[in-house]
């Protein structure tokens, strides 16, 4: 009841925000899209930046504007987050050349909208490695050293599909639903291993305009809206800012939570009154 009532409180009066002065700021996928959003918010609070991308070009022009913005230190690495090797020997070259990351964010992702049965083999285990599994490494990767000293933050971009699956996102949906899990059973063991210095934060949006949403168009702008990239970040900041557990987008995803409470037929209604198979088909290739 204590701890119901405590969150009843912080929505009412929320908590003094936290700092970045001198923190170690990873980002991958910064080369555009929210990771260089996020990189532009951070740019002027007095943290170091770590870019990590496969873009390098893109990822030059994160760190030209993050400097820009006030970013006194910027370090930028190419990285396919999907190659395990590669994403641990960058770990040990950022280790090495800036210093223990204090704050990861894991942003990298990419979305193939096929059909299940139309999805390859390779593009399935493709978005598995990009979207999850490079989580996996990164978070063993520099989560020892949070642990060492008990303090950092971990920042994982899952996605609404990670609650809910729906037409064409079978892949994709898989890896979402795999990250939130994932980051649920890390929080709770560092919990229990008392780490609570530790914070995690699962951020869950819509579809966002971005390269990644091929265009996507919603159907319905009051209660699925696509919201732009600048906006996602400004509000991915502020849920990393109050270290809320779950930042979830627009708030009507927040109906999800019900699904295993309904019939079938109605979850599968709501996807129809909202014209959601059709936009992926548009926006994904009519098959």
């Amino acid at each position: 009841i204590f701890l119901i009532f405590e969150s009843f409180v912080s929505l009412i009066l929320p908590p003094c925000k936290k700092t970045f002065a001198g923190e170690i700021v990873l980002i991958t996928g910064s080369a555009n899209g929210i990771g260089r959003q996020i990189a532009l918010n951070f740019a002027p609070l007095g943290a170091t930046l770590v870019l990590w991308d496969i873009d390098d070009e893109g990822n030059k022009e994160t760190s030209r504007l993050a400097q820009k913005n006030g970013a006194n230190r910027v370090f930028a690495y190419h990285c396919d987050c999907s190659n395990r090797e590669e994403v641990y020997e960058q770990a040990d070259k950022v280790r090495k050349e800036v210093g223990d990351v204090t704050i990861l964010i894991n942003n990298a992702g990419i979305l193939l909208g096929e059909k299940f049965c139309d999805l390859s083999d390779a593009d399935f285990e493709k978005m598995l490695r990009v979207n999850f599994f490079s989580q996996v490494w990164t978070c063993k990767a520099f989560l020892p050293a949070m642990m060492t000293c008990n303090r950092g933050h971990l920042v994982s971009i899952a996605s609404a599909s990670g609650l809910l699956g729906i037409h064409r996102m079978s892949g994709y949906a898989g890896s979402k639903y795999a990250v939130i899990g994932m980051m649920e059973a890390i929080d709770s063991e560092l919990y229990h291993a008392g780490k609570q210095g530790i914070k995690t934060t699962i951020i869950c949006p819509y579809f966002i305009d971005t390269k990644l949403a091929r265009g996507f168009q919603t159907q319905n702008h009051l209660f699925l809206p696509v919201y732009d990239a600048e906006y996602v970040a400004s509000k991915i900041m502020d849920a990393i800012q109050k270290e809320k557990f779950y930042l979830i987008m627009p708030l009507t995803v927040r109906f999800h939570a019900f699904k295993t409470f309904l019939p079938r037929k109605m979850v599968l209604l709501f996807e129809s009154c909202f014209n959601i198979a059709n936009s992926l088909d548009k926006a994904f290739g009519q098959k």
